[in-house]
């Protein structure tokens, strides 16, 4: 199937119908591309746990045209819950509440807990109004690669991973390049559980309390296994002060994203680490992804500053690496 033009109305509609029989559509989004399938329907939702190869028990994200669409899958939204919704949302924030009975069971990977976002993205929330109108109440999407893999940003990634096969609404490149944040609201004091572009202090201002650190308690979420978001090959942080000095075996090149470039080495692959967060964020997974296509041994990358402002870029280069 070719791909479909986000900004055609026609196209649009096209990936509707799409969704509403069923089918998968990958989309785009602010953050990445997103796998998505009928939140509502359990056939549907498993198709996306099929094609990515991700286990049954590893939550979605459904993704809603307006805050209003939240009342067919949350038992409850909290006051909490209500304060992010109304401060964020559509925007790069997923919340975590209590699921209603009945409702998204595959999408929530069995729990009593369903994770909920409005996307800011004109693309998706078309195609989120579109479906709506055709009785979908929300799409499940997780991002659109296979399980574990490093995220798709443009729908070129997308194509890449699962073929022409897949009908892909390109939206062009995202503009953050990385998932949501993730607030898990089903208990009183909220926890976060990802963190995202979106930052702590942020989402704490606005709940005019702390954000709990993730417990035993807390629901699975998506993006939070130890290894994820990880590139072909093997990926490894190093401090700016001790850069790489591993020399390649015969034929081998390494990646290096950095700030400072090593030593003139025909065995370097070097691409130069942004300055700032949103602008690394945006980048990251597509670097990860071009050192994966030039054929590199492994790639190095420098860690991010300990700044707040950087921890979603730390948090996915931690699990890339793992």
């Amino acid at each position: 199937m070719p791909v479909l033009a986000g900004h055609d109305p026609a196209d649009v509609r096209r990936a509707a119908r799409l969704l509403a029989a069923g089918e998968l559509v990958a989309f785009a989004t602010e953050t990445v591309y997103g796998l998505g399938a009928r939140a509502d329907d359990d056939a549907a939702v498993a198709r996306i746990y099929a094609a990515k190869g991700r286990p049954a028990g590893h939550p979605l994200i459904v993704h809603l045209a307006d805050a209003a669409a939240a009342r067919h899958f949350a038992a409850t939204l909290n006051a909490p819950a209500q304060r992010l919704v109304e401060a964020f949302w559509p925007g790069p924030l997923t919340v975590i509440v209590p699921r209603a009975p009945g409702r998204g069971a595959a999408a929530a990977g069995g729990q009593d807990s369903i994770g909920l976002r409005v996307p800011a993205h004109p693309v998706a929330l078309a195609l989120l109004r579109e479906a709506a109108a055709l009785g979908v109440p929300g799409v499940a999407a997780p991002s659109a690669n296979r399980y574990g893999h490093v995220s798709p940003t443009t729908a070129a990634h997308v194509v890449q991973e699962f073929g022409p096969a897949l009908a892909v609404l390109d939206g062009g490149a995202c503009d953050i390049g990385i998932e949501s944040a993730i607030v898990d609201c089903t208990r009183a004091q909220p926890a976060l559980l990802r963190p995202g572009q979106l930052g702590r202090q942020r989402i704490e201002a606005v709940l005019g309390m702390a954000l709990a650190a993730p417990d035993a308690a807390s629901p699975r979420a998506p993006g939070t296994l130890a290894s994820h978001y990880a590139p072909a090959a093997p990926l490894r942080l190093f401090d700016a002060a001790k850069p790489p000095l591993r020399a390649a075996r015969a034929g081998e090149v390494f990646g290096v994203y950095s700030r400072l470039a090593p030593a003139a080495d025909a065995a370097w692959l070097h691409r130069a680490m942004p300055a700032d967060a949103a602008t690394m964020a945006h980048e990251l997974f597509a670097v990860l992804r071009g050192f994966d296509a030039a054929g590199v041994s492994a790639i190095w990358v420098e860690r991010p500053p300990p700044d707040p402002a950087w921890d979603g870029v730390r948090d996915r280069l931690r699990r890339a690496a793992a």
